[in-house]
């Protein structure tokens, strides 16, 4: 695991040093670095596979190919064998990068094919003056560039970016304005203009001046519909339980996240089954008494005993959370408004281990969030709508709008007129609309024809899924998790030195699960129902039927409770002023209706918080 960055052009040592510094705390153990006349490659090392002699940037035999990389390749042994029964040579002892020089060599930009692991890779051909730059099939890790003035600059984290001097540091404000509706800045824009993120599964080459961007791999989300349930579920423990065996190869200590929900606990449970010694596990608690979260230590508890794990929880408070916010968005580089409980237990996991295995993954794979929910019975609504209003729905079509209830249903079909894009545009936080009234001419009139909504549309025009549920899992697979689940995953872990690895995030597990129809994941209203048939034999009774937390913070209650008061602190027109691309009006109009009890209004509140705190973090 490694934080990497560079340019092509002529060496300049002092920005090479400049930028991997910048992301130190990515790979904290060393650096290294290789420059010629026409590319520099720098990386900060995590020592985790190899630590004596895996030390990158790695090279072929004859130093004609140059590689660095932010990762892990799990089938590394497997490759290493086959390529050394095909005449390769290797000079370090059991270096997982070092099998991508030589995949190279032999299979040219087909090589990521090969790859098991998480990855962000900067490739040099030397021979052929040809920079190669690729990131993973799902995009757990993260790979950012800028194109400009014939001069092609990258790096794992924008930071390292900026510390170039030929990359501006200016707010791409079309991007800023789709942040109000997704919490999140979606790719492949940023928050600076100019500076681009790399798509999951994309490559992208430079050669004889010119960029070639490429997609390596994508999902296919095709339901087969020739596998019976028994059969599944087999798979998907076969697959699972090999998945979470090559994400333990590791010769730094490792250890587990641990919810208490279902999907961190099986993977705890497989690594028990893989370990001949005590798995420590880690879960967050909360000063205060939040009843609906008390639970989750309390069954995260109830697993750690029953696997006999080395057990840890850290306990934080509503002003840890006030305290850390300018950090927790300096690690992302830009506005985000989701889940960031990561970034707390970390600092309990980076005390004990630098690897920790997680059940990211599972939720997007198998359906268990609102829009999944309302994935099947939207697609049946409009039909029954009707027949509803007369009560004379059949057992079958009250079972087929589960989990549902109608009234929910009847308010998203009146606002979208069951229009896929436009029902799950409606989910979103803040509308196009909406976003008319908050934002000022500052920030709107830099957009453009941009809308949010068109991007929705634009997602769902390529999903090639054919299921309701399978068509949102799919578009949201390519959409925000990426940009916004593994997001939070890789930077908030990584800004305490830690690396996470997800067996559900293997390949072979998501190729299975995009094949499964959508009325196995959600059955009768039980969401990832194949899923918890396939672990149930794994895990104590109760925690495959325990209802979902999830992992996130209570900080909306924190905002109405312990925080009273901080909206109010940090949206200040005179602070607003620093940017002057909210309408203070309107932001001011919203927390007061917040403190007003409106506590609907909490996300959104949140979302502008974490915006101006952003803005100043990064601006000033």
């Amino acid at each position: 695991m490694c934080g990497i960055c560079g340019f092509s052009g002529p060496p300049r040592d002092d920005i090479l040093r400049r930028m991997s510094g910048a992301i130190v705390h990515r790979g904290p153990d060393e650096d290294g670095f290789y420059a010629d006349d026409s590319v520099s490659l720098g990386m900060r090392r995590l020592s985790i596979i190899d630590p004596a002699t895996g030390r990158q940037p790695i090279h072929n035999e004859d130093s004609s190919v140059w590689v660095v990389m932010n990762g892990e390749i799990y089938n590394a042994p497997e490759l290493r064998t086959e390529l050394k029964r095909q005449g390769h040579r290797f000079y370090t002892d059991h270096s997982d990068t070092e099998t991508i020089v030589h995949l190279y060599e032999e299979h040219g930009d087909s090589f990521p094919d090969g790859l098991n692991g998480m990855f962000a890779i900067a490739l040099w051909d030397g021979p052929k003056r040809r920079l190669v730059l690729v990131r993973d099939r799902m995009g757990v890790k993260p790979l950012f560039y800028r194109w400009g003035g014939g001069r092609l600059i990258f790096g794992s984290e924008i930071k390292a970016l900026l510390a170039h001097p030929d990359c501006p540091k200016e707010p791409d404000r079309a991007a800023l304005y789709h942040y109000f509706t997704f919490k999140h800045v979606p790719s492949p824009r940023t928050a600076f203009a100019g500076i681009s993120a790399l798509r999951p599964g994309e490559m992208l080459t430079l050669e004889d001046g010119r960029l070639s961007p490429r997609t390596w791999w994508s999902p296919s989300f095709r339901e087969n519909r020739d596998l019976g349930e028994a059969e599944i579920q087999e798979r998907l423990l076969g697959t699972l339980a090999d998945a979470t065996r090559v994400r333990m190869r590791s010769d730094a200590p490792f250890g587990a996240y641990l919810s208490g929900g279902m999907d961190s606990s099986a993977v705890v449970a497989l690594m028990c089954r893989a370990s001949s010694v005590p798995i420590r596990t880690f879960s967050l608690g909360y000063e205060e008494c939040f009843k609906n979260k008390e639970s989750d230590l309390i069954s995260a508890r109830a697993v750690a005993r029953a696997m006999g794990t080395e057990h840890h929880e850290y306990v934080m408070s509503a002003a840890e959370l006030k305290e850390d916010a300018g950090a927790i968005l300096g690690a992302f580089d830009q506005p985000f408004s989701g889940t960031v409980s990561t970034f707390f237990l970390t600092k309990l996991i980076s005390r004990h281990v630098k690897v920790a295995l997680s059940g990211d993954g599972a939720d997007e794979l198998f359906g268990s969030y609102l829009s999944h929910r309302a994935a099947g019975p939207m697609s049946r609504f409009g039909a029954l709508r009707e027949r509803i209003r007369s009560g004379s729905l059949s057992r079958e079509e009250e079972i087929s709008l589960r989990p549902c209830d109608t009234a929910f249903l009847e308010r998203l079909f009146q606002q979208s007129k069951g229009n896929e894009a436009q029902w799950r545009f409606q989910l979103y936080l803040f509308t196009d609309e909406e976003k008319k009234k908050l934002l000022s001419p500052a920030l709107l009139s830099g957009i453009g024809e941009e809308r949010s909504l068109d991007l929705v549309r634009e997602a769902f025009r390529n999903v090639r899924a054919q299921d309701p549920l399978n068509r949102v899992l799919e578009m949201e697979y390519k959409t925000q998790f990426p940009d916004q689940v593994l997001a939070f995953v890789d930077f908030l872990s990584m800004a305490h030195s830690v690396e996470v690895r997800s067996p559900f995030l293997d390949y072979r597990l998501v190729e299975l699960a995009a094949s499964i129809p959508g009325d196995l994941k959600i059955k009768d209203g039980v969401v990832k129902d194949v899923l918890k048939s396939a672990v149930r034999q794994l895990l104590p009774e109760g925690v495959v039927d325990r209802p979902k937390e999830g992992f996130v913070l209570p900080i909306f209650d924190w905002l109405g409770g312990a925080l009273k008061g901080w909206p109010e602190e940090v949206l200040t027109q005179e602070r607003m002023a620093r940017h002057g691309f909210l309408d203070a009006s309107a932001a001011t109009a919203l927390t007061t209706a917040f403190r007003g009890g409106e506590n609907r209004l909490a996300g959104k509140v949140w979302n502008l918080m974490m915006f101006q705190l952003w803005w100043e973090g990064c601006f000033g």
